[in-house]
């Protein structure tokens, strides 16, 4: 049952409402998707501490400079092909997106992927033994999965239940583990050889858990790894070129590592 119903709710996410455009409204929607989005800073909602000194980012200083980067220059050429693929492929994909599906629809399909990614948050949460953010996530995924219907909505952060998200990476960090080489990943972005090997430890996690037979659902339905490749895209709103600078690569990077080091502090 819970097989069928997690089926027919991605199938409704998916399904696009072309009827509804206008001729006018078609002319409004290609003009918006010509405008470049609005780049949100991704430490605009982070709280410190004004009279700490471990996280005050200089706006110019040699220390963003300071990031274990060896192959800096196939870094740099891979930073280049994802912005380029961003430009050409992936954000055209998502105005499309948003053209064909209204808002609700989108957010529940953001809301089911991200109930699925719970099962490693709970995972990472235990195995660092944070028992109260364990217990936390826990609720939300029996919440989630039972009112939400299985995590179409996400009734869990209505009752002041929020996502906390934890991933391997952060729990080698938390035992003490470096992230060592900065490593910027085709399609996906920057990270680090730790948090790489991570990434692939949680992946694998989320398969071995089958969470509502999920993987077997997916891989009898092959469009919804193309749903879900959209949706990953669609929550971020990093845009290349944004921060409008010939450093950007250096920015982002320093960026990027000191946001990890304050994930893991958490």
């Amino acid at each position: 049952m819970r097989r069928t119903t997690l089926t027919l709710c991605l199938a409704l996410c998916a399904t696009p409402l072309f009827a509804q455009e206008t001729p006018e409204s078609t002319r409004e929607a290609v003009s918006t998707a010509r405008m470049a989005p609005e780049y949100r800073d991704p430490f605009a909602e982070l709280e410190i501490d004004p009279y700490a000194s471990q996280y005050q980012f200089e706006r110019s200083s040699l220390r963003a400079l300071n990031v274990q980067d060896p192959i800096e220059g196939f870094n740099r050429r891979i930073y280049r092909f994802n912005g380029q693929f961003d430009e050409l492929v992936y954000l055209p994909v998502i105005r499309t997106y948003e053209w064909a599906t209204p808002k609700f629809v989108r957010t529940g399909v953001s809301n089911v992927f991200s109930n699925l990614a719970d099962i490693p948050n709970l995972g990472n949460s235990i195995l660092q033994g944070k028992a109260q953010k364990s217990m936390r996530t826990t609720a939300r995924l029996l919440f989630n999965t039972t009112l939400g219907v299985v995590g179409l909505f996400d009734v869990a952060k209505a009752m002041g239940l929020p996502q906390e998200s934890e991933d391997f990476g952060q729990t080698l960090g938390f035992y003490g583990v470096p992230p060592g080489p900065y490593l910027v990943v085709p399609f996906l972005g920057p990270s680090s050889l730790r948090d790489t090997g991570g990434r692939v430890v949680d992946w694998t996690l989320e398969d071995a858990a089958a969470y509502l037979n999920n993987r077997e659902i997916m891989n009898e339905n092959p469009w919804s790894y193309g749903l879900y490749a959209i949706d990953i895209r669609y929550k971020n709103g990093f845009r290349y070129g944004a921060l409008d600078s010939p450093f950007e690569y250096d920015q982002v990077r320093y960026l990027y590592t000191k946001l990890r080091e304050f994930q893991i502090s958490q």
